[in-house]
This record gives structure tokens, sequence and C-alpha cells, in this order.
């Protein structure tokens, strides 16, 4: 009982440093690099993930942005909403390919998209997807496709940063729910 209590006492003095290290182990993610593509996973109402990986076609990096498309609102793919808003904001149309599906999970989406990487060729690729997402995406795609090199690329999320993802309600439930979602794929659920 007393080092329970302990425990308990150090975690609470230290609790800063403790919950900016849970939410740091979300996030792996690493520089760019050149890749044969970049892959924007679907979930992001913001458009800061395809707004990223626009800026990667633009700086050189791949030569075509495969942005995920989930079925959705109004019969429309998300691909249909997050390509006119990047080319809102001044990039090109050609930048951009669509990548419908009907994944309504990481792992749904990426047993629909990673056929269409091997058609494409793609060797290695960019997986663009948010700040927190990174970790339990590249382990994914990983699995799917062992056969491709996977860099996650991470895009800013305006809730959740790892030192200070606890001061914002959004940031708490994404980190809830990333965290449930990062335990139920160890146990393969």
């Amino acid at each position: 009982m007393a080092l329970l209590l302990a425990v308990a006492l150090w975690a609470w003095f230290d609790r800063v440093r403790v919950l900016t290290e849970l939410g740091s182990f979300l996030v792996r993610a690493s520089p760019p690099e050149k890749a044969d593509i970049a892959l924007v996973l679907g979930g992001d109402p913001s458009g800061n993930r395809i707004l990223k990986a626009a800026e990667l076609e633009k700086l050189g990096y791949v030569p075509l942005v495969l942005v995920s498309g989930p079925g959705g609102e109004y019969d429309l793919h998300e691909c249909d909403l997050a390509i006119p808003f990047a080319v809102k904001r001044g990039y090109p149309e050609s930048y951009f390919a669509h990548g419908e599906n009907d994944g309504r999970s990481t792992v749904e989406e990426a047993a629909a998209l990673v056929p269409e990487l091997r058609r494409r060729n793609v060797h290695k690729m960019l997986l663009v997807t948010s700040n927190y997402h990174t970790r339990r995406a590249t382990a994914v795609y990983r699995r799917a496709a062992p056969d491709i090199t996977v860099v996650a690329v991470a895009a800013p999320d305006s809730h959740f940063t790892s030192e200070g993802w606890w001061r914002d309600r959004e940031g708490r439930k994404i980190f809830l729910t990333e965290w449930e979602k990062n335990v139920g794929d160890w146990l393969g659920l």
C-alpha cells in the first residue's frame, strides 16, 4: 500500500512530465524524405493533413499525393472535399489523386488503399496523418504492406500537442481515444 501511495504521489508531483511522455508516445514521426507518393489518411476535418502533404509535393519530396477518401456525409467521399479545399488554398489539382474507399478504421483504410499503392508501383511512401495518429498508423501500414517503406510525417493538430494535450478538452478526448485504439491494436482487436 505504501508503494502504491508513493507512486501516486510521485505521479501527481511530476504530472506534467508524465502527461507529456504519455502524449509523446503517440507521436512517432520522421522528417520527410524523397518517396514515390504521399498518402493522406482520412479523418481530418480541419484540412491540416492534406495541406501538409501538398506542401511536401510542392517541396519536391513526392510527385503525387493520394488522398484517402472514406465515404461519409451526403454521398461524398472525404477526398471529394479535401482536394478542393487544398486547391482553394493555392495548390494545383494535379498534385492529387482520389483514393475513394469505404474504410471506417485505419485498418480498413489500409486494406482498401494498399492494393492501389501496389498498382502504382509504390516502394516508399510518406504517410501523412495527424501527429497523435502517427505511431498506430505506421504500425498498421507496415503490417498491411511490409513490402512498402513507410515514413510517417506528422501534420499538426490544433487540439493535440504532446506538451499540452491535457489543457484542451478536445486534446483530452483525442488522447484517450488514440490510447484506446493503440491498446486495441496491440491486442489485435
